[in-house]
């Protein structure tokens, strides 16, 4: 459909008077004009920015959102305008009748009839939201990004400020944050060249941070290891070994003997001795759970292979279930990547297939507990988790409480206390709705 063109309008600039001319759009169609829908959505659509001293200011203007595809007619008129109602009638019966003879003759048009109405721009974008399918949850998620990089943008030419700022935001520079800041990078026009290098600072220097904190993290979690294995006693020392096998690698012995050389370099001889039986003891370890991850590979594969080779794999596995377990899991997980890189898609849904399979013959010998645990730690957020809690009161029983707790203690001995104080805080609330 032909779309409406921007408006020019004359302004001078607040901060400095310059007087410069700027575009205002009335009219944006989410489903042909997905640019200009992303302006909206992420706040740069109607800015204007003064071509001598950068200020941007939000241009206030009556708004009209469609979106054929989703039957969407929005209106927004800006309380500030003090438009009269017939004013505000004439504007949409103009706009209606304009998207009226652009839709095919084919097409719905009965909710061009019935435009929605809303009091502010926020809440507008939030209908656009909730018809694009996100949550609520979600765009909170996303009104919490833009708060950050407002305050980021704000310090981005203080380095010690940038840096605090970052650790305090830390939790929060997930990969969806990163996605979120590319997207409002990308929704930047020529007019908002300054805002776009703005963003573009923010976004390198805060991959810089989190290198670095990346960094840092693997040498604590490095280090934290080494004491561990150092101080645990040689009962405990193959289950320790076992759940620190990823971090033991050539640089975890390189620190490790420069352990033992302090020592000796200290004239602590009982210390070198014991850091250094206890090194030839780990390196045996490692082996020998090497040597089992060898042969339940080769045994998942074999079993794989087996089972691909009949009319009917799944039927194949499901009569040799008693062979299933995690480790096959992990074995099929590792056969599905290399299909896709080998680009053979059928062989992928085959080995799906086979994952599926196997995951149902291993949650058929948990108890109703753990099933309905796993469910819980399946969701995205602890919200979700508490949601489903909720739903399913009739699974909320003292056992589950009691399980929820031992597993809390698994993860604990494993020290993995996110994952203890998510099992911990589910416990917490499975016992409150006992009672």
């Amino acid at each position: 459909m032909p779309s409406a063109p921007p408006q020019p309008v004359q302004l001078a600039c607040p901060s400095c008077g310059t007087r410069f001319r700027s575009l205002v759009y009335t009219l944006v169609d989410g489903g042909e004009q997905p640019e200009l829908k992303a302006a909206l959505l992420t706040g740069q659509l109607n800015v204007a920015v003064c071509p001598a001293c950068g200020m941007a200011s939000m241009l206030s203007a009556p708004l009209i959102y469609h979106d054929a595809g989703k039957q969407l007619f929005l209106v927004y008129v800006p309380q500030e305008l003090n438009s009269q109602p017939q004013e505000i009638d004439r504007f949409i019966g103009d706009a209606s009748a304009f998207l009226l003879r652009s839709v095919p003759n084919e097409a719905p048009r009965g909710y061009l009839l019935a435009p929605r109405r809303f009091l502010t721009l926020q809440s507008l974008i939030e209908a656009i939201y909730e018809a694009d399918g996100v949550s609520a949850e979600d765009l909170r998620r996303q009104n919490r990004y833009v708060e950050i990089l407002t305050d980021l943008v704000n310090v981005v030419d203080d380095d010690q400020r940038f840096t605090e700022k970052a650790q305090s935001y830390t939790k929060e520079l997930t990969p969806e944050f990163f996605a979120t800041l590319d997207a409002f990078i990308n929704a930047t026009n020529k007019a908002q060249a300054q805002m776009r290098s703005l963003l573009i600072r923010v976004r390198e220097k805060l991959q810089a941070y989190t290198a670095r904190a990346a960094a840092l993290a693997a040498a604590q979690e490095l280090n934290a290891a080494i004491e561990r294995l150092r101080t645990v006693s040689d009962d405990e020392l193959p289950a320790a070994v076992k759940e620190l096998r990823p971090l033991i690698d050539y640089g975890f012995f390189e620190l490790w003997t420069e352990q033992i050389e302090a020592a000796e370099a200290a004239g602590d001889t009982v210390t070198a001795q014991m850091l250094t039986a206890r090194r030839s003891r780990i390196l045996e370890l490692v082996e020998a759970i090497d040597r089992e991850a060898q042969e339940l590979f080769e045994r998942g594969s074999a079993l794989i292979d087996a089972v691909l080779s009949t009319s009917d794999p799944v039927a194949a596995l499901r009569e040799r279930a008693a062979e299933v377990d995690e480790g096959l899991l992990t074995v099929i997980s590792a056969s599905i990547a290399a299909a896709r890189h080998a680009g053979s898609p059928e062989l992928v849904d085959q080995l799906e297939q086979l994952a599926a399979t196997a995951q149902e013959i291993i949650e058929s010998r948990l108890s109703p507990e753990d099933r309905f645990i796993n469910e819980l730690l399946a969701q995205e957020t602890t919200l979700d988790a508490t949601r489903l809690l909720r739903k399913n009161m009739t699974k909320i029983t003292p056992e589950l409480a009691r399980r929820l707790n031992e597993r809390a203690a698994e993860e604990e001995k494993r020290a993995d206390q996110a994952a203890a104080e998510r099992l911990r805080q589910l416990a917490r609330e499975a016992s409150a709705l006992l009672f």
